[in-house]
């Protein structure tokens, strides 16, 4: 095996991007139930992450591009940490913890992942963990964690599993020593898709079957062109972007941030509303985020009016058997949250009628190809790209799905889980929606200068949900399809709420 590797232009493009403001690196939380042996949970990291090759790696650049080098002098107490904190602590406190680590960066001379894990006063742990972008994608190190977890809490320290060492190189890095320009440059554009093609969710879906078909028989060249002409217009359209709303969620970021999350929703409630409103669970998690956004602004005295901000949402273009690779394979879309919607029954059709022009977007192919090509280029134009993709965009939303069982790390039960990708370029706000164990979680991530308190938006995430579930309960279901319909009794159903779910 070499001593070293070429990191994909992809891959290149997240290792350059970050900013003292903004940080590359992937951040996520575990709450466990009681304590977690210190010394169990490091040697389970030890048998078990180790296996990926890239955790035992550092990033060097030369003349030519940035490898993965192996680090002769790892050391596994460089990267498991073990944290306390005292009385009196909870979640508040945490969180708290947990935005000093997000804006903490990793040492580039050692390879760039961190896990914490931090006992508190309440004898109970949480895990706070660190990852840098450049490593994988959200999806890559959810498998990842996975790994590290079980079924229950007996399972062996090993896992029981005889899994080699990974040496993931990235399929996008092979096309680095092409030597036809012109073959180099359509690939750069092209082949990065089609290895991932069967498992694109849907976005630009007619595109898949063009490229696939020319790939078997060269001769179409003329299919070139259309899937230029797609690309080109996909180009025109994020340069010509209009501006978001100018809100209170968007500025000049710093280096302080704020984080907090909500306490858990039942998933089956989420699905049973979705489903007899025609809508998607993703639909209505995220007309319930716009919801709280919108709440928020109006409680600091902002006039929401007919506002929409734009959200960059990550979208997975992996095979199902390439979900283990490390490196980075999704791409992005533009969402506009109709934060200028009251009507929370409007602003959900609007959230799906925007959420379905998305699936027959190239934007996402369009993004990851664009990461490729700034991998390639010279910072600064990497640096223009980053700008065009980040100028005229709020914040960062994910969700990503997580086990719908139980699982314990080092023997202890897992309780709460979130993930959060990070803000690039001038973005100050990250939102994560994770579901688990049956449960779905809001978490926030957001800039001190613009937000210094996402707790009282995360906490009206269950009362926008309950406003759809009060609608429900409370109305005839064949005028829901009217949003005007229900309109003054949402006005007496909003007075009536309060403004925070409590419990779980």
């Amino acid at each position: 095996m070499t001593s070293r590797q070429r990191i994909s232009h992809v891959d290149t493009a997240w290792l350059r991007m970050d900013r003292p403001e903004n940080l590359m690196q992937i951040l996520g939380v575990m709450v466990f139930k009681g304590r977690v042996d210190a010394e169990r949970f490091k040697r389970t990291v030890a048998r078990r992450m180790l296996r990926y090759r890239r955790f035992r790696q550092i990033a060097t650049e030369d003349a030519d591009a940035w490898w993965w080098v192996d680090d002769p002098d790892f050391d596994i107490d460089a990267h498991v940490r073990h944290s306390f904190l005292p009385a009196p602590c909870g979640t508040h406190e945490l969180q708290k913890f947990v935005a000093e680590m997000a804006s903490t960066p990793l040492n580039p001379a050692r390879a760039r992942w961190e896990f914490n894990l931090v006992d508190m006063a309440d004898d109970n742990s949480a895990l706070v963990v660190r990852i840098h972008h450049a490593i994988g994608d959200g999806i890559a190190l959810l498998g990842v964690i996975h790994s590290l977890t079980d079924d229950r809490a007996e399972a062996p320290e090993d896992g029981g599993l005889a899994v080699a060492a990974r040496a993931s190189t990235g399929k996008q890095g092979d096309l680095a020593g092409e030597s036809d320009d012109n073959d180099a440059f359509w690939r750069l554009i092209l082949e990065p898709l089609t290895d991932v093609a069967i498992a694109s969710i849907r976005v630009g879906g007619h595109l898949w079957g063009q490229y696939l078909g020319l790939r078997d028989d060269p001769a179409r060249l003329r299919d070139y062109a259309r899937v230029a002409a797609a690309i080109t217009q996909e180009v025109s359209k994020l340069a010509l972007m209009p501006n978001d709303s100018p809100t209170r969620y968007k500025g000049k970021p710093g280096t302080v941030k704020r984080v907090a999350w909500s306490e858990p929703l039942p998933l089956s409630e989420i699905k049973a509303v979705g489903k007899i409103l025609g809508c998607s669970v993703n639909d209505t998690l995220l007309a319930s985020v716009a919801g709280a956004l919108r709440s928020y602004l109006v409680a600091k005295g902002d006039n929401p009016g007919t506002s929409e901000i734009r959200a960059m949402v990550p979208v997975n273009l992996r095979a199902p058997d390439d979900i283990e690779d490390l490196g980075n394979r999704f791409g992005l879309v533009a969402l506009e949250l109709p934060i200028g919607i009251e009507n929370p029954l409007a602003r959900l059709y609007a959230t799906r009628a925007r959420m379905a022009a998305l699936k027959g977007s190239y934007q996402a192919m369009l993004t990851f190809s664009l990461l490729g090509a700034a991998g390639m280029a010279p910072k600064f134009v990497e640096d223009q790209i980053l700008n065009l993709l980040t100028s005229k965009t709020t914040a960062v939303m994910t969700n990503v799905p997580g086990s719908q069982q139980p699982r314990y790390f080092a023997g202890s039960e897992i309780d709460q889980q979130m993930v959060w990708v990070p803000q690039a370029g001038e973005i100050g706000m990250g939102v994560s929606i994770l579901s688990y164990n049956g449960r779905v979680q809001f978490g926030l991530i957001t800039d001190r200068t613009m937000v210094d308190d996402p707790e009282q938006i995360v906490s009206r995430f269950a009362v926008e949900f309950d406003k759809l579930l009060w609608l429900l309960l409370l109305e005839p279901w064949d005028r829901l399809s009217d949003p005007d319909a229900v309109a003054a009794d949402l006005a007496g159903l909003a007075r009536r709420l309060p403004t925070a779910r409590s419990g779980a």
